[in-house]
């Protein structure tokens, strides 16, 4: 894929400091839009490589590593379909989509730790409630979890895509499939109230507990609205889900790809309109409302927006899925693929191999890093001169 005309770095070059000025962003927010300015620029640094048959050089400058960033999540989320290719079931997958009504749109941009933690709980209640029961299941299932927080137009749309095993165990760990042969897991209709409840019964208790008072007739609105419970087609082969949950896993809100064109004030973009069969459309914002927009889908650092629950978590998958062994019975540790492995293996081309000449070896001869040593290292290691003066 050729690398986009535009990138969103652009428009925080341009508008960034305004955008800052006028809306004043959270400091976190701050951090990001600076991590995206300053990625793969002489800013953050570069490693000079240079051909061994040639002398070819090339200059390849520093990655933010931001899980936010359009241009880093390539090589990360490669590597972390390889890492779950090993946790696959020999049976069918679904993929199911659980929606926050937008009556809680509020309360996400404020409260977005307690109102995401919720929606984690209450999709897992839900389905571990329906997969207890023996009239839909009886057993105990798996799933991974990822949380998006974006529509197609970048407006706030909270919804966690589901990816399920199509069945679970018993209590005599027997493998029990799902009804319809493994088409569906559970009824849609009969998902969405119990959703709903969940949702509302966890979130008085949150609110309650962090001294919140709640907004006027939330609660009432709450359970007016059509809680959107999405079960889609069902998913083919194993190895094809790790692939399909790859397109959600590292997704962000908006990729540059997605950017058609960036002017002095303004930013056009394409999206798709669902309510139009998935017709292709463009959107012009300015750079200040893009900007805006954009942050509505910045988490928290350290939130967790993938996780796996049941059979499938770290703390259980062990006692269902073998861990792969050698001829000699012994279990092989598998070790995580460098970005070299990565890019040959799973992107189609040898990152070391000399664009030029494609003959010789890209070797390092320099690395150049213009950043100092983090504030909390410095911290740390002027209170261990202290102590040992």
């Amino acid at each position: 894929m050729n690398a986009p005309a535009f990138e969103v770095a652009d428009v925080i070059r341009c508008s960034g400091e305004e955008f800052i000025r006028q809306y004043k962003p959270l400091g976190y927010h701050k951090g990001v839009l600076t991590a995206l300015k300053l990625c793969r620029t002489d800013a953050l640094g570069s490693h000079i490589y240079q051909c061994t048959d040639c002398g070819h050089i090339r200059i390849a400058y520093h990655s933010c590593r931001n899980r936010h960033c359009p241009k880093c999540q390539q090589v990360g989320k490669e590597r972390w379909i390889m890492a779950r290719e090993a946790d696959l079931l020999p049976v069918g997958y679904l993929h199911m989509v659980f929606t926050l009504p937008d009556v809680l749109n509020p309360l996400c941009l404020k409260y977005p730790v307690m109102m995401y933690n919720l929606l984690f709980h209450a999709v897992r209640d839900t389905l571990f409630t329906f997969a207890a029961d023996p009239k839909h299941l009886g057993a105990e299932l798996g799933f991974v979890a990822v949380l998006h927080t974006w529509g197609q137009t970048l407006s706030l749309h909270p919804h966690l895509h589901i990816i399920v095993p199509a069945g679970g165990f018993n209590i005599k760990s027997k493998w029990v499939n799902a009804r319809g042969d493994g088409n569906f897991l559970f009824p849609v209709k009969a998902l969405s109230p119990v959703f709903r409840a969940k949702y509302r019964d966890g979130l008085k208790v949150a609110l309650a507990e962090a001294g919140i008072e709640k907004p006027k007739s939330l609660f009432e609105k709450m359970m007016l609205r059509n809680w959107v419970v999405y079960a889609k087609e069902p998913l083919g082969d194993p190895r094809q889900v790790i692939e399909y949950l790859g397109r959600y896993s590292h997704r962000i809100a908006i990729s540059n790809h997605r950017l058609v064109n960036i002017t002095e004030t303004e930013v056009t973009f394409r999206y798709k309109d669902y309510n139009h069969g998935n017709a292709q459309e463009e959107m012009t914002l300015s750079h200040l409302e893009f900007l805006r927009r954009f942050c509505m889908h910045i988490l928290p650092p350290r939130f967790v927006k993938i996780r796996h629950y049941g059979i499938l978590s770290s703390r259980r998958k062990a006692e269902y899925i073998p861990k792969p062994k050698d001829e000699n019975g012994q279990k092989i540790m598998l070790s995580k693929p460098t970005w070299q492995q990565v890019c040959r293996e799973r992107l189609g081309y040898d990152p070391e191999k000399c664009p030029c000449c494609g003959s010789g070896r890209m070797k390092v001869i320099g690395i150049v890093d213009p950043r100092p040593p983090p504030v909390g290292n410095l911290k740390a290691w002027n209170q261990r001169s202290v102590n040992q003066s």
